[in-house]
């Protein structure tokens, strides 16, 4: 996949700032208006506070929703508003594709390898495994899943064995990356990729209500956020400058990248897989994949509150979707708005 996105990059076009950005008719390339309208009406009643669309990195529609939900969880992700009113929110697990992106930026530039022990860069003790366990974990093993480690950090199985969709232990890539590196996170993402993007508004924020494991959070608008996916979506290019040169990198994240769930890559999650779900340290296999109204290339960050961010190559698309919890009536947001989406798309 990496080198068609590199490919695109020639093709697309690259906001100089927020405020200057272009916008394109739906109906000029071949998108029905109304029934795209109606795609973002779905999303608003689904409590969305802001969803941008883009077609070849020009904004194809967009819209904002001042308070979509008044609860409590929603309020302590709410990190204020741009001068324009646009919401700034934590993310939530959408975080780890940036993440994701940064470990394969500190690979490119010698910082690490994927195949290190996490051990050789946070020290031993780091989980509750043996030594010896602990030891067989990598950078690999982190991104894709499949440690072996239980969310309490204890030893479940042997790495490559099992996926568990664990968070706790996924915060422990920053510390990687803190070490490897010796700079901080905030400087880290500011210097590498919030600042050549041009996203003034995106920073790590504390979560106070949160326990020590996953302590911090993205906080992004709605069109920073397409931002980054237009970055992926150009192949690692952001204009003229080349933000990481990596394509075998940028291929593995965007592949299965191991068996046992075919639908999760490197911390981003993959269409047009048999999709798996974790319950209870069990992972459930189903037929089908992730988003089945979606097209099967639609890769996508997702967080807790449906922050959202899809990349469709087939049909020139980012989009991302900030707000809070979007399921309602036994149907999720993503089967919701991709249903509706997928109407106003050009028929062939």
């Amino acid at each position: 996949m990496a080198s068609q996105l590199a490919k695109a990059a020639e093709e697309l076009y690259f906001p100089a700032s927020d405020e200057s950005w272009e916008s394109v008719a739906p109906a000029s390339v071949g998108w029905d208006s109304e029934k795209l309208n109606a795609a973002l009406d779905i999303a608003g009643a689904r409590k969305s506070s802001g969803v941008v669309i883009l077609h070849g990195g020009r904004i194809m529609a967009e819209r904002y929703w001042d308070s979509p939900d008044a609860s409590q969880r929603y309020s302590n992700a709410m990190k204020g508003r741009d001068a324009q009113g646009r919401a700034i929110e934590d993310v939530a697990s959408a975080q780890k594709s940036v993440v994701a992106v940064i470990i394969g930026m500190a690979q490119e530039r010698g910082f690490l390898q994927l195949d290190d022990p996490v051990s050789k860069y946070v020290g031993e003790g780091w989980s509750q495994a043996s030594s010896n366990q602990e030891a067989a974990i990598t950078i690999r093993h982190l991104l894709s899943m499949n440690s072996g480690l239980a969310t309490d950090f204890s030893f479940s199985s042997a790495a490559e064995t099992a996926w568990l969709y664990n968070t706790p232990v996924y915060h422990e890539l920053m510390r990687v990356l803190i070490a490897a590196t010796g700079m901080d996170r905030q400087s880290l993402t500011r210097e590498w990729v919030t600042e050549p993007l041009g996203m003034k508004h995106s920073s790590w924020t504390d979560r106070p209500w949160a326990s020590s494991d996953i302590a911090v959070g993205l906080s992004t608008t709605a069109r920073e956020l397409a931002r980054f996916g237009l970055m992926i979506r150009a192949g690692g290019r952001w204009a003229g400058e080349v933000l990481m040169q990596d394509s075998s990198f940028l291929d593995a994240m965007l592949s299965p990248s191991q068996a046992l769930n075919p639908s999760y890559g490197y911390l981003w999650w993959l269409n047009g897989q048999d999709f798996s779900l974790n319950a209870a340290a069990r992972v459930q296999r189903a037929n089908g994949a992730l988003v089945a109204s979606a097209p099967s290339d639609m890769v996508a960050m997702q967080g807790a509150l449906d922050r959202k961010l899809y990349l469709v190559p087939s049909l020139n698309l980012v989009i991302t979707r900030l707000g809070s919890n979007g399921g309602a009536n036994g149907a999720s947001f993503n089967d919701a708005f991709w249903e509706a989406l997928m109407e106003a798309a050009p028929q062939h």
